[in-house]
């Protein structure tokens, strides 16, 4: 082979490998999950149902939440939300007494909630999320739909779901009656997130 030739392809190999380098440097970072913790002072997450015609809100005031996202990688993505069901707070005390009773939540035997997720989507609004609702011992599937917003010190995570609470047992003997007690229960969450080291 002539010096020429070897000249030419020892310079097209140096052109490959600063063209490599170049195309790696100018793809688009972000695609990697991020993981986050929650800021619990500022978070919220809370149940809506009906008790004798007339709404009523309890906020759940213990609960964990172990978040890995990215808009760019959703088949990585991951929620794991555990809740203590015992601190259901309505700022009623008979109601909430009642809930932690053996006919509603049973919090004796089954002391806490918990929220996988299993797959996500874009939507045009935001995400939605097919995930898996372990609550009084039954485990079922709920969509929710959800929202994720950047911040400059991490995110805020806010969405919504609707279950039935009979679907996980959630009302035993009277409580079963869904004219006292309704069935449809809508959840709403605000997460406060910030980036894990």
């Amino acid at each position: 082979m002539s010096m020429k030739k070897q000249s030419m392809k020892s310079k097209s190999r140096i052109f490959a490998a600063v063209a490599a380098a170049l195309f790696a440097a100018a793809a688009p970072a972000g695609a990697a999950v991020l993981h986050y913790a929650l800021d619990a002072a500022h978070s919220r997450l809370e149940f809506t149902g009906t008790q004798a015609g007339a709404p009523f809100t309890a906020l759940f005031q213990h609960f964990t939440a172990t978040i890995a996202f990215a808009p760019t990688d959703l088949a990585d993505s991951r929620f794991d939300v555990v809740i203590e069901v015992a601190s259901a707070d309505s700022k009623d005390k008979d109601r909430d007494g009642a809930m932690r009773g053996t006919d509603i939540f049973d919090v004796a035997r089954f002391p806490t909630a918990e929220y996988v997720t299993r797959a996500f989507a874009k939507t045009g609004a935001g995400f939605t999320a097919t995930g898996t609702l372990s609550l009084r011992g039954v485990a079922r599937t709920v969509p929710i739909a959800f929202t994720f917003t950047p911040t400059p010190g991490g995110a805020i995570l806010r969405g919504t779901a609707k279950l039935e609470r009979l679907d996980f047992g959630v009302g035993q003997g009277q409580w079963k009656n869904t004219t006292w007690i309704g069935n449809d229960v809508g959840i709403a969450f605000s997460l406060s997130l910030k980036p894990m080291p």
